[in-house]
């Protein structure tokens, strides 16, 4: 992937559904040439899909933070699989160094993420935790998620 490749997935990232006549004209090649771009990234598997973000998806859970899980013995997959079940956790990371799994977390409230955070303590296999608020998002590969990068 080439710095116009970069700049085209940027751009995609903020509106996946932009006319491939507005990306070359902020990328200041011809269409031909995004469309090219967009195919080759594709059959590579570069881009594997497109999606819609809804704005309940940015908005609905406004405190969020991440916990990093020291996870005991070798009872990963039982605290991946307990933790999937959580509706609050976005996404779970397997991790190298001191931590074992990282969870994303999103919440409506405070309150909310202690009662996340106390029902994760519980689960078997958790050995340690440490959480972190996410304050802001200066910048984010979500689409409209952050504010806006110069192409």
């Amino acid at each position: 992937m080439d710095d116009l490749d970069r700049r085209l997935v940027t751009l995609l990232r903020r509106n996946g559904r932009r006319a491939i006549s507005d990306l070359a004209l902020d990328l200041g090649v011809s269409r031909a040439t995004v469309r090219s771009r967009l195919e080759r990234l594709e059959q590579a598997g570069e881009i594997v899909g497109y999606t819609v973000i809804l704005r309940a998806d940015a908005v609905s859970a406004p405190v969020r933070g991440i916990t990093l899980i020291e996870v005991e013995g070798r009872a990963k997959d039982r605290v991946v699989t307990a933790l999937s079940g959580f509706a609050e956790i976005t996404a779970i990371h397997t991790t190298s160094g001191k931590w074992d799994l990282i969870a994303e977390l999103g919440t409506d409230s405070l309150t909310a993420l202690d009662a996340v955070l106390t029902r994760m303590r519980l689960i078997a296999g958790i050995a340690a935790s440490e959480t972190h608020l996410l304050l802001a998002t200066p910048r984010s590969s979500r689409a409209g998620l952050g504010p806006a990068q110069p192409g």
